[in-house]
């Protein structure tokens, strides 16, 4: 052969060697500033406003209209810079203490002084809470050979130290204010002088947790018994005694129906066995974020109709603006349909109403993106993050169109964990995150450091937990 020939060859190889190392890299970089942005800082909204699109826009076709957005109100402060109004302090939902103060010369000689008007100063303040003693006083009587005696009213410990009131703010410090036990031990002993070990309130809380299962069982039936649901699934880490020095990831599905209540089910894995197991029972739509779980289970019964998450959907594109500028259009049209969503919310429209403007508004918005994206696609790597977000939301183009054709449907599932659209009774949010430990659950095979400081117990646990609910209103 040629040298020459020979040496050309391995020049293309070298350089089409090189076009795709730069292309992996490329990629690899676009996935670590992903992760560096979402893990340390960064702007966490996936929203953009007008001003960040016109930017982003600059060299791109007209394509996109922006939304009317109605100025928020203002004040303008001493150094000229605006900031939001302060909102009114509502008065009627607060307490109110009213002190009159007199002037020294009325008090002195009240006669011959008329009173005219009067000004009026509000402040807050802070009133602290207190734990007090109860002792139930019970007389025992006796006539001839009978005797009386008085029961004690229900507890909601059977024998125990604790009044409804210290427990119910022992599970909402906890599971609402993100307190753990240990914590709640300290504040007690500072702030009340009273001695009240994390053991102790460990113990309460696992029989308060036998008593809430009725209510568990309560939110799981009438879930169940809806033809709508919204599921989704957490990962959390979790200590197992028989693993030593090093945690387990285990997840929370969360399952809930707008304007409803919210429900927790811990499982160990993320296999389709959890959700299998929950909706064995379960007949209608189901609301997710494309797990192919989910996608494989409703393929399977038949009975069970997947909703698209457009805010999944948007979180994609939001990612591919460090990619291209192109990703702005897209972000720009799903924010339109937001828009309309919003509208509704603040008309509090009704099914019918939220059907007919879906279909008047959004679904010319939905038809335009979809030809956007297949006339993208063609020219869009497939490994890039654009490329990704369109592959994710054309897969499942049919899913996410359903809440056009449904007004009871919300267009995605992002206000489900923010708690929005929960009602009187719910499983805490803050479960999810850092403040079950395995001693305040059930007693814990773990050292007294450690408790207190654990994402979630060994699974073994709280095997007949199965999940928290409790009143929020407590």
């Amino acid at each position: 052969m040629n040298p020459d020939t020979t040496l050309l060859q391995t020049v293309d190889e070298l350089s089409a060697r090189v076009v795709t190392l730069e292309l992996e890299n490329r990629l690899l970089r676009q996935k670590l500033d992903q992760y560096i942005r979402h893990y340390f800082g960064g702007q966490r909204n996936e929203g953009l406003d007008k001003q960040q699109l016109e930017l982003l826009l600059q060299g791109l076709p007209n394509v996109i209209t922006f939304p009317t957005v109605e100025p928020k109100t203002t004040t303008a402060t001493r150094n000229g810079t605006a900031h939001p109004a302060r909102r009114v302090l509502i008065e009627d939902k607060l307490e109110t203490q009213e002190i009159v103060i007199e002037p020294a010369e009325v008090q002195a000689q009240p006669e011959g002084w008329k009173k005219i008007s009067e000004e009026r100063t509000s402040q807050l303040d802070w009133v602290a809470p207190k734990i007090i003693k109860r002792v139930y006083i019970r007389p025992r009587y006796v006539k001839q050979e009978r005797f009386a005696l008085a029961p004690l009213p229900p507890q909601p410990i059977e024998q125990g130290m604790v009044g409804p009131g210290l427990l119910a703010q022992i599970l909402v410090s906890k599971y609402e204010y993100h307190q753990p036990l240990y914590r709640q031990e300290k504040m007690f002993r500072q702030q009340f002088g009273v001695e009240l070990s994390r053991k102790t309130m460990g113990c309460w809380v696992e029989q308060a947790a036998e008593l809430l299962k009725p209510v568990y069982r309560a939110i799981r039936e009438d879930l169940l018994a809806g033809s709508y649901l919204q599921a989704d699934e957490t990962p959390i880490r979790y200590l197992d005694p028989d693993v030593k020095g090093k945690s387990q990831q285990g997840y929370l599905w969360v399952y809930s129906r707008p304007k409803g209540d919210v429900l927790f089910e811990w499982r160990v894995s993320r296999s389709r066995a959890g959700p299998e197991e929950f909706l064995k029972n379960f007949r209608g739509k189901l609301q997710t974020d494309g797990y192919s779980a989910c996608e494989s289970l409703a393929k399977v019964r038949g009975d069970i109709t997947l909703v698209g998450c457009m805010a999944h959907v948007r979180r994609g594109f939001h990612e591919a603006l460090a990619e291209t500028k192109l990703a702005a259009w897209f972000v720009g049209q799903i924010g339109q349909l937001y828009a309309v969503e919003k509208k509704l919310r603040e008309q509090k429209a009704g099914p019918a109403l939220r059907q007919a403007m879906r279909t008047w508004q959004s679904q010319p918005v939905l038809n335009r993106l979809h030809r956007a994206m297949e006339l993208t696609r063609r020219k869009t790597l497939p490994q890039g993050l654009l490329g990704q977000a369109i592959d994710y939301t054309l897969k499942r183009w049919t899913a996410l169109n359903q809440f056009i054709t449904d007004g009871i449907l919300e267009i995605g599932r992002v206000r489900m964990w923010r708690g929005e659209f929960r009602r009187g009774l719910s499983v805490s949010v803050s479960f999810v995150r850092r403040c079950l430990t395995s001693l305040a659950v059930l007693p814990s095979p773990h050292p007294a450091h450690r408790t207190g400081r654990a994402a979630l117990p060994h699974p073994a646990l709280i095997s007949n937990l199965q999940a928290f609910a409790f009143d929020r209103s407590v």
